[in-house]
């Protein structure tokens, strides 16, 4: 879950992004993408479509042309996916629609490689509201919709704001949608019952970790998930600027122990602090 903005206007080349019902003999192929480089232009093929787009798809092909080094750094690896995105149906909102759809029913079957993320994110809620900070395309957000829920969510970035109120009317899920950064919640004192922060801090330098998560307190009334990845190296392309480990959640922890919260560390698909406020 980013909170980093889709900063298009910055990137050093352009990124074209067009499909194709075969991918052109001159295309030098990446698993289920093509691409050509001709000076600042980098020309990605690709042959999905609504029954094919979702989260899952997407990542998994981009994340093969970084591994090529034909997508550099977090604004190209954001250009190419949303680019998939808008492309693999007949209209752009068509291929949105079709990547929010198959995207929801593969974290549902258990069958996408967030799903066990999601599931046990979903699983540690309590209360009946629930807050998702730096939701993105909101895809938690709206399983928390789909399970009844009452649900906000934000985000820094308002284009991933806009395609999820979309998603959320066309499915018939109501998820509040609010511009805001994890630092600085634009949201009252005891605003929702649990606070998440899934696949969030480590997108924010150290020195701003505690804030967000206090932040993340001052808004719940009970309880704060927090989920980080445990990787060899910051994935980069992904925005993130932490390499985190089991050792950082306990760290992370201590302060608010100190301050008399409950905690509770758990290693499953990367790390989980979960802080709940003593039951009065």
């Amino acid at each position: 879950m980013t909170i980093t903005e889709l900063r298009r206007p910055s990137l050093r080349r352009r990124i074209d992004v067009r499909a194709f019902d075969v991918l052109p003999a001159d295309f030098t192929r990446a698993g289920a993408l093509g691409w050509r480089v001709d000076g600042h232009e980098v020309t990605i093929g690709h042959c999905l479509t609504v029954d094919s787009i979702s989260d899952d798809s997407a990542v998994r092909a981009v994340a093969r042309l970084v591994d090529d080094g034909v997508v550099v750094g977090q604004d190209e690896f954001e250009s190419a996916m949303t680019g998939l995105i808008s492309t693999s149906g007949p209209t752009a909102d068509d291929g949105w629609s079709a990547f929010f759809t198959n995207s929801l029913t593969a974290l549902r079957a258990g069958t996408a490689e967030f799903a066990p993320v999601h599931r046990r994110a979903r699983s540690l809620l309590v209360g009946t509201s629930v807050l998702e900070v730096g939701c993105c395309f909101g895809l938690l957000a709206l399983q928390c919709a789909q399970d009844g829920w009452r649900v906000d969510a934000c985000d820094i970035c308002p284009a991933a704001l806009v395609l999820l109120d979309r998603a959320g009317r066309r499915l018939g899920l109501d998820v509040r949608t609010r511009r805001g950064d994890a630092r600085a919640l634009p949201y009252p004192d005891g605003g929702a019952d649990t606070v998440t922060l899934v696949h969030l801090l480590e997108h924010l330098a150290p020195s701003d970790v505690q804030t967000a998560i206090g932040q993340a307190l001052r808004v719940a009334r009970r309880r704060v998930v927090i989920a980080v990845p445990f990787e060899d190296e910051p994935a980069e392309h992904f925005g993130h600027r932490q390499r985190l480990s089991e050792a950082d959640l306990h760290e992370w922890a201590a302060p608010w122990i100190s301050a008399g919260l409950d905690a509770d560390v758990v290693v499953d698909h990367g790390g989980w602090l979960i802080l709940d406020r003593p039951r009065q």
